[in-house]
């Protein structure tokens, strides 16, 4: 005689009511300010960085847009959106540092990407973004990383720049904000991303 046990639960429940089914994931059940809430708790770097406070991947989300506006600042607002949700599967998988995510494999890349595209979905983004997109988020993403590296987390600017490359677009006006940062409490960049996602929207 066989014994019926129950599926393991594959659904989280979120502040705001929601549950996300984390193996069909539904843009119906995706909402910014569970998204801003969960990744301004996740510690970028494992929370190796100096300060107060972790360098919250909320906060990084931020820094990525605003780099990416300051390298196009023509970008379509859908673009600009795309780069501030660029790690927003985060809020439910955590920020894995990237050589475990390639000790994981394909598998969680696959999952990653099911987050993502029904994320793009709920904000009117397409599942796949073009290309040249892509391109330009990484580009702002590697930049953020740079300064977060050599800024907070102990990289000397050689270490950094040999690993992310060295970011160009960052001198001249308006450049200072990018070489100081700070990080922000969680209530602050909860904040931050919520306000920068309804102006983009």
């Amino acid at each position: 005689m066989s014994v019926k046990t129950a599926a393991p639960r594959a659904w989280q429940r979120m502040l705001s009511g929601r549950r996300l089914d984390l193996l069909n994931p539904s843009p119906l059940d995706i909402e910014i300010e569970d998204i801003a809430h969960g990744l301004a708790r996740v510690a970028r770097w494992n929370g190796q960085t100096t300060g107060p406070h972790a360098f919250s991947v909320a906060q990084h989300c931020v820094l990525v847009e605003a780099l990416l506006t300051r390298f196009r600042p023509r970008m379509e607002r859908r673009w600009r959106l795309a780069a501030l949700l660029h790690d927003a599967p985060e809020y439910v998988i955590g920020d894995m540092i990237s050589p475990f995510k390639a000790a994981l494999g394909l598998d969680y890349k696959a999952f990653e990407h099911r987050l993502e595209a029904a994320i793009h979905i709920r904000f009117g983004l397409p599942a796949r973004l073009p290309q040249w997109v892509e391109r330009l988020i990484k580009r702002a993403d590697r930049a953020s990383a740079f300064l977060e590296a050599t800024q907070l987390a102990g990289f000397s600017h050689s270490e950094a720049a040999r690993i992310f490359g060295y970011p160009r677009g960052l001198k001249g006006a308006g450049a200072a904000r990018f070489l100081n940062l700070e990080p922000w409490p969680p209530d602050r960049a909860k904040a931050e991303m919520i306000r920068r996602c309804q102006h983009l929207r």
